[in-house]
């Protein structure tokens, strides 16, 4: 599935006040680290995701493996920060980014 450049552009908008609920170490991709990005995906469905890696290509690596795990789609990269979508089976409105009242 992938996004429309509107949906993009709404998930960017949304994502702008958000802080990362995960922080990527130098491990890289532990189970740790993917089980809490699946919890936070399935609570938040648009989440941010911070990389704290020095390489600027083992951090894109990291980004499309976590995505490619946790079947994410990337809405934006900025530095080193990922925002990333997927869609919740069943959304709760009151723990979803997308549905939450501001």
């Amino acid at each position: 599935m992938s996004l429309t450049a509107a949906k993009k552009k709404q998930f960017r908008a949304i994502g702008h006040n958000l802080k990362p609920v995960v922080i990527v170490a130098d491990k890289g991709l532990t189970e740790g680290v993917i089980t809490e990005t699946l919890r936070a995906l399935d609570d938040h469905e648009l989440i941010k995701v911070k990389f704290a890696v020095g390489d600027r290509e083992v951090k894109q690596q990291l980004i499309v493996e976590l995505c490619q795990k946790t079947e994410a789609e990337v809405v934006q990269t900025i530095g080193k920060i990922a925002l990333i979508y997927k869609s919740a089976a069943e959304p709760n409105p009151m723990l979803s980014n997308l549905t939450r009242p501001s």
